[in-house]
């Protein structure tokens, strides 16, 4: 077992996915020079010089063009898009070119491009630079979209992108870079598509993913003291998403939060809930309950974006109001 940051695994995930094949390359802004805006590709230009790591422009629409130029062409590229809010610039390129392109060309070819983004608050970085959009790309054909919570995953699920044939998008929470677990040594891919069952309950299941997983452990916590048994399930993926472990989950608990940190509207608690009251209705003893951010944009004041963002107190208040 060893101690593994966040950032650290996915740095060891591209580093070791490099040496294994020489097609894959990293760019985007400020990744080789300066090692990304959070230190994720430290020492990479060092390691594999300035052909496969390069500094892009300013221009995430000419970023994410030339990757999927590139993967079409037989390279994989991995792209880093500083920050998720501007993804906004690059939507054609990703939504009607790389999604479409195994479509467009009968099935001959795609495109293996993964496409890293942060998203989430947490840092006071407002409205602009603190979104959580995956709710966007998961609803495009073509696209996979994967959202790590453990450093494991983070390491497993970014080996399996660079893996796939087609484009995947690997959501990484802000706030998760710096934080340490134990983990075995030797790291494994994790396949896309898989969650995991994070804790085991009979009262009630909790489904999160990404940051938000570690508060419904605290708010799972809290419960037991009160004599409530929750399950919480880590979906690790959002599309496509574990729906037989989550059915599983709810035929042994008949309650189900679907929890994250995206605004709460239409999003992906909402496709989760609309699908479970579909295949599990009979499972079902109440109704099923979201937890999400308000339908406004993430606030810049550090006491506003507390108010904002959905935690553990949350959680444990949709979970009582379950057991009601």
């Amino acid at each position: 077992m060893a101690e593994l940051r966040f950032a650290k695994a996915i740095n060891q995930a591209l580093a070791d996915a490099m040496r294994d094949d020489p097609a894959v390359v990293l760019f985007g802004e400020d990744v080789a020079a300066a090692g990304g805006p959070f230190g994720v590709t430290r020492g990479l230009l060092d390691a594999f010089g300035p052909q496969r790591v390069l500094d892009a422009p300013i221009s995430e629409s000419a970023i994410v063009g030339a990757a999927v130029g590139a993967a079409l062409c037989g390279l994989k590229p991995v792209v880093e898009i500083m920050f998720m809010d501007f993804v906004t610039l690059a939507m054609d390129q990703i939504v009607n070119q790389a999604a479409k392109a195994r479509f467009m060309f009968g099935g001959r070819g795609g495109v293996p491009l993964v496409l890293r983004m942060p998203h989430g608050g947490g840092l006071n970085a407002g409205p602009q630079h603190s979104q959580c959009l995956e709710a966007w790309l998961a609803h495009v054909p073509g696209l996979k979209v994967v959202v790590p919570a453990t450093a494991a995953d983070a390491y497993g699920l970014l080996r399996s992108a660079i893996d796939d044939p087609d484009p995947v998008v690997v959501v990484e929470h802000k706030g998760l870079y710096a934080l340490s677990e134990t983990v075995d040594e030797t790291l494994v891919r994790v396949p896309i598509g898989q969650g995991r069952i994070a804790r085991a309950g009979r009262d009630a299941t909790i489904a999160t993913y990404g940051a938000l997983l570690r508060e419904a452990l605290v708010a799972a916590d809290r419960l037991a003291a009160e004599g409530m048994s929750c399950e919480v399930v880590d979906l690790r993926s959002v599309q496509p998403w574990d729906e037989a472990l989550l059915r599983e989950s709810v035929a042994r608990t008949h309650r189900l939060v679907v929890a994250h940190e995206a605004v709460e509207a239409f999003g992906v608690g909402a496709e989760i809930a609309a699908r479970m009251v579909e295949v599990a209705f009979d499972d079902l003893d109440a109704p099923i309950l979201r937890v999400g951010a308000p339908f406004m944009p993430v606030p810049f004041a550090k006491s506003l974006e507390m108010a904002y963002r959905p935690g553990a107190d949350r959680i444990v208040a949709a979970c009582r109001r379950l057991m009601e």
